[in-house]
C-alpha cells in the first residue's frame, strides 16, 4: 500500500522528516518496505529557469536558426542559439542551463555549453515536450509576466514533489488502509510527546436541493449488508479533475479518470472507506434492491468479462437485472461515463465472508474488495458519502436530490474488553505507569467506561476490528510505547519440560540426516491439493476429502489425501528441467474426513495422518569410465525402505510381506509389523504418470510414520558384546514354484531353526525351462553360529538337513 507524505500532512501537523517517519511507521507495525520520490513532471524541471529574451537575431550560417542574449538572473546574459520560430525579444522563456537532462520523446539527454554552426550556445529554450508537460514541439513556451528572470520554472509552473511509503501492510490492520488511518495511527504516538489528533475535514450536513428523482433502497440479504447508505446527485458535468485531485492519485500510482470516478478514488484512500457511483440512468424504476440472484445468471462486469453469479453473491440491482458485484467490481451498463448527468452515490459496509468468497470464486481482486475482505468501519459510511458528495458539488455541479438513504437494521456493537494492567505488565516484562497507559489507549480511540483499582473496562472503536482480547489491547498498548523501551531484564526464568519419548522431532531428524546421506533430498509440497486429482483417478475415496469452505482457487480446494501428486509433479517439474536422477522423501500429513456424527468435537469429524514418502527415477549413478549406468529399480527403493525401518529398530523378521497393488501401483508390496501397516511400496502405474505426462519410471514408496513411531516406542537400545564363537556360513540351490516368495522361505527358516539361524539372505535367482516351466531357482545363503560353543559339523548337518525337509514339505522344494 502505498501512502504520500503530502497527503498525510493534510491530517496531522508533524515535523518528522522521511527518515525518522520511515522508522516510527515501522516501529507501530506499519513496516515500511520502500521509499520513493514522486514528482509531478517529469524529471521535476531541475536546471530548469525562467529567462527574459533580451537580443533575437539570425544566424549567420543558419536561416531557420536565432542567436539570442537571454537574462536568465545571473551575472551575464547566456547566448543561446534556438530553432523555434516563434523566439522574440521581450518574451519570458523557460531556459534549460548546462547540465540539466531534458527530453525528447521517451529519451533524454543533457544540454552542454557547445558550438552551433560556429555559435556559442549556453543552453537551451524549451518546448513542452522537452520539459515533460506536453507533447508540442512547434515552438517555445512563452511564458506570462508573473514569471520573473531567474525564477526556477518547477515554482512557475507549479511542479509537486512528495515523498511516497510503500508499506506492507498486515491483514490484521486494515484500519491503517488509508492516509487518515496511517496518520491516526501516527497520532497516537506523536501523542506521548505533546498533545496531537488526527483530524478529517469537516463536512457540514447536506442540504437536500430538490425532493423528486431520489432514487430509492431496499436490502433484502441483511446477512451479506451490513449497512448501506446512498445518495442521489442531479444535473452533474463529468469532465476532467483539477491537477491537486489529479496529482494525489497519481502519487500513490492510481491513473485518473474523471471528476466522479477520481472522487470516489480519493475518499476511499483518504479514509478507507470504498464508495460506488452508478449512472442514475441506469437504474431501472430508480429504485436499488440489495439482494442475490440466482444460480448461474449471467453478468457482464465493468471489465467486459460475462461471469456466471453464484446464488451467494451479493448484488446491487435495479428493479430488472444486476448492476455491480457488491463490494467487489462493478457493471459495464451501470458506470459512469462522459454523459452521466445523474449519479446514485454508494457507501456501504458489506459482510466481510460474504465479499472474501465472491472475490476469490470471481479472481476478481480490486481495492474495495480488499477492506471490505477485512472489515471496513460501518460508523464511517456517512462521513465518506458526504465527502464525496461536496466534492462533487465542487467539481462536477449538480444538486443533491432527496435525503440521505441510510439502511441499518443491526449496528454493530463496539467489542468491550476488561482489562488488567497486573497482567499487561507481567505479559510486557515491564511496569508501564497507569497514566502512561491511560494516554495510550485515549489516543487509540479505545473509550475507558469504568475503572477500578487495577482494572480497566474499555470500549473498543468500530474501526478496529482486530483488538477484541485483552491480549489484543496489550499489542497496542505496547505498540504504541515502543518495543525498543522494553529493556532486557537481568532475570532468567525457566521451567522443566518433559518431552514424551520417542522424540517425534528427534527421530524424524534422524530420518533425514540418513536419507540425505543416502543421496535424497526432501521436497515440501502444498497440503492443498485440486479435488479433481483424486475424482478423476477412482483410487480414492472422494467421500472422505476434506473440502475447504473457502479455497484460494479451484485448484487448491481439498486437504490432500495422499503425498503421491506432490511428488509426481515435483519430479515431472525437474524432468522438464533436465534433471532426471532423482532420490526425493517428504514427511507430510495427508488428510481425510470420517464419520463423526453424534460427536461434540468437529475436529473428531477428520483425521491426520503423518507420512513418509520415497521415491527413485533415472540412474542410481552416472555412467563413468569404470561403471556403466544403473537404472533405480524396484529393489533399490526396497533397499531404503527396509533401511529406514531397520534404522528404527524393526527387524527384517519382524515384517510380513504381501502383495500390495493398488491404482496407483503396476506392481507393489505391502509391509506390517505387530499388526500395524508400516509401509507400502512399488512401481507407479503409467495411468499415474501420464497424467503429469512423465515418461520414465518412478518407483515411489510410502510409510506410515504415525505407526513406526507406535513402534519405536516399544523398542529399546541393548548393548551385547561380540561374539565369542564363529559362524559359519552354508548355501543352498532350491528349485520351487514361482508362485514362492523369498520372504515366506525366510519365514520358515526361521520357524524351523530359532537357535542357530542368525541370517538368511537371496543371492541369486535363476529361471529356465531347463528347470521346468513355472520353476525358479533361488541360491541362498544361512548364516549359523552358538552363542556357546563352537558349531561342529555334526551339528551343522543337523540344521541344515531340517530346513531342507521343511523347504519340501512345505513348497515342494528339491535341490538343484
Amino acid at each position: 500500500m502505498k501512502i504520500s507524505y503530502n497527503w498525510l500532512r493534510e491530517y496531522l501537523d508533524f515535523d518528522a522528516g522521511v527518515e525518522e517517519l520511515s522508522a516510527i511507521l515501522t516501529g507501530l507495525g506499519l513496516e515500511v518496505e520502500g521509499v520513493e520520490e514522486w514528482v509531478s513532471v517529469r524529471g521535476g524541471m531541475k536546471g530548469v529557469v525562467v529567462g527574459r529574451v533580451l537580443t533575437c537575431g539570425k544566424h549567420p550560417d543558419a536561416d531557420r536558426l536565432s542567436v539570442t542574449t537571454v537574462d536568465t538572473g545571473g551575472p551575464e546574459p547566456l547566448n543561446i542559439v534556438c530553432g523555434a520560430p516563434n523566439v522574440a525579444a521581450g518574451q519570458l522563456v523557460p531556459v534549460a542551463l548546462p547540465g540539466t537532462m531534458v527530453f525528447h520523446g521517451n529519451e533524454q539527454f543533457e544540454i552542454k555549453r557547445s558550438k552551433i554552426r560556429g555559435q556559442v550556445s549556453e543552453g537551451m529554450i524549451c518546448a513542452e515536450d522537452e520539459l515533460g508537460i506536453g507533447t508540442g514541439h512547434e515552438g517555445i513556451i512563452v511564458l506570462d509576466s508573473s514569471a520573473r528572470p531567474g525564477m526556477p520554472a518547477a515554482e512557475y509552473f507549479g511542479v509537486v514533489t512528495d515523498t511516497v511509503f510503500e508499506i506492507g501492510l498486515t491483514p490484521n490492520r486494515i484500519d491503517c488502509s488509508s492516509h487518515y488511518g496511517v496518520a491516526r495511527d501516527l497520532a497516537a504516538y506523536f501523542n506521548l510527546q505533546k498533545p496531537v489528533r488526527a483530524k478529517l475535514p469537516e463536512v457540514k450536513e447536506l442540504e437536500k436541493e430538490r425532493e423528486e428523482g431520489s432514487v430509492s433502497v431496499t436490502v433484502e440479504a441483511e446477512d451479506a449488508c451490513i449497512r448501506y447508505s446512498g445518495l442521489t446527485i442531479r444535473g452533474i458535468t463529468v469532465g476532467p479533475s483539477p491537477a491537486w485531485l489529479q496529482n494525489r492519485l497519481r502519487s500513490i500510482g492510481l491513473n485518473p479518470i474523471n471528476n466522479v470516478v477520481d472522487i470516489t478514488n480519493f475518499v476511499l484512500h483518504e479514509t478507507g472507506q470504498p464508495l460506488h457511483a452508478f449512472d442514475a440512468a441506469a437504474i431501472t424504476g430508480n429504485r436499488v434492491i440489495v439482494k442475490k440472484l440466482p444460480e448461474r445468471t449471467k453478468f457482464v462486469t465493468l471489465d467486459g468479462i460475462e461471469r456466471e453469479l453464484s446464488q451467494s453473491d451479493l448484488m446491487i440491482c435495479n428493479e430488472k437485472e444486476g448492476m455491480c458485484i457488491a463490494g467487489v467490481f462493478g457493471g459495464k451498463k451501470s458506470g459512469v461515463t462522459e454523459t452521466t448527468t445523474d449519479l446514485f452515490l454508494e457507501s456501504a459496509t458489506f459482510s466481510p465472508v460474504s465479499v472474501r468468497r465472491t472475490s476469490r470464486r470471481h479472481d476478481l481482486h480490486t481495492d474495495a474488495s480488499y477492506r471490505f475482505e477485512r472489515g471496513t468501519d460501518p460508523a464511517m459510511t456517512i462521513y465518506a458519502l458526504r465527502r464525496a458528495a461536496r466534492l462533487i458539488k465542487e467539481l462536477a455541479g449538480g444538486e443533491i436530490t432527496g435525503d440521505i438513504k441510510d439502511i441499518y437494521p443491526s449496528p454493530v456493537r463496539k467489542a468491550v474488553v476488561r482489562y488488567s494492567l497486573d497482567r499487561m505488565n507481567r505479559l510486557i516484562g515491564k511496569e508501564i505507569p497507569p497514566e502512561t497507559v491511560k494516554t495510550i489507549l485515549y489516543s487509540l480511540d479505545i473509550n475507558i467506561t469504568e475503572e477500578t483499582p487495577g482494572n480497566l473496562t474499555l470500549e473498543i472503536p468500530s474501526y478496529r476490528v482486530d483488538v477484541t482480547r485483552e491480549a489484543d489491547v496489550t499489542e497496542e498498548v505496547l505498540r504504541i510505547y515502543g518495543y525498543d523501551n522494553i529493556g532486557i531484564s537481568s532475570e532468567m526464568h525457566s521451567m522443566l519440560s518433559h518431552t514424551d519419548k520417542p522424540d517425534r522431532e528427534r527421530v524424524a531428524a534422524n530420518m533425514a540426516e540418513m536419507l540425505s546421506g543416502n543421496g535424497f533430498a526432501e521436497i515440501m509440497c502444498n497440503s492443498l491439493t485440486p479435488a479433481a486429482w483424486f475424482e478423476t483417478t477412482g483410487d480414492f475415496n472422494t467421500e472422505a476429502m476434506v473440502r475447504l469452505a473457502n479455497p484460494l482457487s479451484n485448484d487448491l480446494n481439498v486437504m490432500r489425501m495422499s503425498l503421491l501428486p506432490g511428488m509426481i509433479n515435483t519430479i515431472a517439474w525437474n524432468l522438464n528441467r533436465q534433471n532426471s536422477d532423482l532420490r526425493l522423501f517428504e514427511l507430510g500429513y495427508v488428510y481425510r474426513r470420517k464419520d463423526g456424527r453424534g460427536t461434540l468435537e468437529i475436529t473428531d469429524n477428520y483425521s491426520e495422518q503423518q507420512i513418509l514418502a520415497l521415491a527413485v527415477t533415472g540412474n542410481m549413478n552416472g555412467k563413468r569410465w569404470n561403471a556403466p549406468e544403473t537404472p533405480s529399480g524396484f529393489f533399490h527403493l526396497k533397499g531404503y525402505i527396509e533401511m529406514v525401518l531397520s534404522r528404527f529398530g524393526i527387524k527384517q523378521r519382524e515384517i510380513t510381506t504381501t502383495e500390495d497393488t493398488p491404482g496407483w501401483f503396476s506392481e507393489g508390496l505391502k509391509l506390517t509389523a505387530d499388526g500395524l501397516e508400516i509401509a507400502s511400496y512399488g512401481k507407479i502405474s503409467r495411468k499415474y504418470l501420464a497424467m503429469f505426462d512423465v515418461r520414465q519410471d518412478i518407483f515411489y514408496g510410502e510409510i506410515v510414520w504415525e505407526n513406526i513411531i507406535t513402534l519405536v516406542k516399544t523398542k529399546s537400545i541393548r548393548f551385547s558384546e561380540l561374539p565369542r564363537y564363529p559362524w559359519v556360513r552354508r548355501d543352498l540351490a532350491l528349485v520351487l514354484d514361482r508362485s514362492v516368495r523369498f520372504s515366506q522361505i525366510r519365514d520358515l527358516a526361521f520357524k524351523t531353526e530359532r537357535n542357530l539361524l542368525q541370517d538368511i539372505d537371496l543371492f541369486d535367482v535363476y529361471e529356465s525351462d531347463a528347470i521346468g516351466k513355472d520353476k525358479k531357482s533361488y541360491a541362498i545363503s544361512f548364516i549359523l553360529r552358538d552363542e556357546r560353543q563352537t558349531l561342529t559339523e555334526k551339528n551343522i548337518e543337523k540344521v541344515m538337513g531340517a530346513l531342507i525337509r521343511a523347504f519340501e514339505q512345505g513348497f515342494g522344494a528339491t535341490l538343484r
